[in-house]
């Protein structure tokens, strides 16, 4: 298989470079076929300047630069419509996401798996630089999620997660422009049967750059997502 890895950049000139540079050395000594593709979302920092230095004299390393605008989940919306290869894996730029679990996401990808989630909370896991209070919100979410949808997996809004390209084609439209786009894919992947995989991961807190994240103006669109999907479980029946 060949894989493609999604990065959606905003304001990360300092942390790009490294984040694809080790995402290019695990995969060469792995030896799997791979694409790095990185969306540039209106950044104001000099991160397009990094990303352009990145693609020189590379083949599997291209950049796509986003009009406003800006929006992690509209990044990733247009880097999956220009994805290459047969599988996709959404990765931050802040390299809080170890290289060598996509590793293991590509090979469950070639064990046959349509998608792969990987977990910060479950046994094999481990996690550093966490904020307290995102920690405390980010465990009530995922347990709200996990009894609305009678689902065992634990981590659905972590975006690390990985697709095969038939699996990205069948949970469009995609509707998220933002950070809610990281629990829309995965939840209409689910509900639509898809074969998942759930590994656990290392996730690394940024010690670099300032987090994109800001919770108190995604709480509502997280619930528009939450509900939007599943009244597309149980109003359209399989109808997808």
């Amino acid at each position: 298989m060949k894989f493609c890895i999604l990065i959606p950049a905003h304001n990360e000139k300092d942390s790009l470079e490294p984040t694809v540079r080790n995402i290019r050395r695990a995969f060469d000594r792995a030896g799997l076929e791979h694409h790095v593709l990185i969306v540039n979302d209106n950044s104001s920092d000099g991160t397009r300047d990094v990303a352009e230095q990145l693609v020189k004299g590379d083949l599997r390393v291209s950049v796509f630069h986003r009009a406003p605008p800006a929006g992690v989940g509209l990044a990733i919306r247009d880097g999956l419509s220009r994805m290459v290869g047969d599988a996709v894996i959404i990765a931050m730029a802040d390299a809080s996401d170890d290289p060598e679990d996509m590793i293991v996401y590509a090979k469950k990808l070639e064990d046959g798996y349509d998608c792969v989630f990987g977990s910060r909370f479950i046994k094999g896991s481990r996690v550093e630089n966490y904020p307290f209070h995102k920690l405390i919100l980010n465990r009530l979410a995922n347990r709200f999620i996990q009894v609305m949808f009678l689902t065992r997996f634990n981590d659905i809004t972590n975006a690390f997660k990985a697709y095969r390209r038939e699996v990205i084609e069948a949970v469009q439209p995609l509707v998220s422009k933002r950070f809610n786009i990281t629990v829309e894919i995965p939840l209409k992947a689910l509900i639509r049967g898809r074969r998942i995989s759930s590994v656990p991961i290392r996730w690394y807190g940024r010690t670099i750059g300032t987090s994109k994240l800001i919770i108190k103006e995604m709480g509502s669109r997280y619930l528009f997502v939450l509900f939007y999907v599943w009244l597309e479980k149980h109003l359209l029946k399989g109808d997808y």
